[in-house]
C-alpha cells in the first residue's frame, strides 16, 4: 500500500520535472534553437496543428532559424503565427523559406526571462509539495483505517519527505542552469 502510493508520488513528481524541462526550453536564450518554436500552432485547413507538423524547422547558424513550410500556400499563416507568439521574431520570407533572426539579448530581456525562468520553478516546487500532500493525506486515510501501524505512517513520512527534497534539488539545479544560460554572453 504504501509502497503505491510512494511510487505514485514519485512518477508525478518526475512529470512536474519534465514540463519544467520543457517550460524551459520556451524560454529563449541568445542561441537558435528549434524549440524556441514548440508552442506555435498554425491554422491548417481549419484546424490549429502544430509547426513542427506542417513545417522543417532547423538552425541556420548560432542566431537564425529557418522554417521551410512542406505547403508554399502556408507561409503567410505561419508568418501570422510567429507574429502573433510572444517571442518577440520578426519573419523575413524569401520565396517558401522563412528566416527569422534572434535579435541579441539586452539585460532588460535577460532580466525578464530569468524572472520568467524562476517563476516557472516555483510552480515546478509548488507543484512537488502539493503531490507531497497528497501522498501523506493517502498515508493518514490509511492510519486512521488502521491498515498500517504508526512505524510505517512515520517512515512513509521521511520517504515521501524524501522524494521531495530530491526532486525540489533538481528543479533548483535546473534553475541555475537556466539562469547560467540566460546570462551568458
Amino acid at each position: 500500500m504504501i509502497n503505491e502510493i510512494k511510487d505514485d508520488a514519485q512518477t508525478r513528481m518526475k512529470k512536474s520535472v519534465e514540463s519544467l524541462v520543457v517550460a524551459f526550453a520556451k524560454i529563449r536564450t541568445g542561441r537558435a534553437h528549434p524549440s524556441l518554436l514548440d508552442g506555435i500552432t498554425v491554422s491548417y485547413y481549419g484546424s490549429d496543428t502544430p509547426l513542427s507538423q506542417v513545417a522543417n524547422v532547423s538552425a541556420e547558424d548560432g542566431r537564425t532559424l529557418s522554417v521551410t513550410p512542406w505547403e508554399k500556400h502556408l507561409v503567410p499563416d505561419i508568418e501570422k503565427a510567429i507574429l502573433k507568439s510572444d517571442l518577440g521574431l520578426n519573419p523575413s520570407t524569401a520565396g517558401a523559406v522563412i528566416r527569422l533572426p534572434l535579435p541579441p539579448l539586452t539585460e532588460e530581456t535577460r532580466k525578464g526571462f530569468i524572472r520568467h525562468a524562476r517563476q516557472e520553478a516555483e510552480n515546478a516546487r509548488v507543484a512537488v509539495r502539493n503531490i507531497r500532500r497528497d501522498a501523506l493525506g493517502d498515508v493518514k486515510d490509511l492510519l486512521k483505517e488502521k491498515e498500517i501501524s504508526e512505524d510505517d505512517d512515520r517512515r512513509a513520512h521521511d520517504e515521501v519527505q524524501k522524494l521531495t527534497d530530491k526532486y525540489v534539488a533538481e528543479v533548483d539545479q535546473l534553475l541555475q542552469a537556466k539562469e547560467a544560460d540566460l546570462l551568458e554572453i
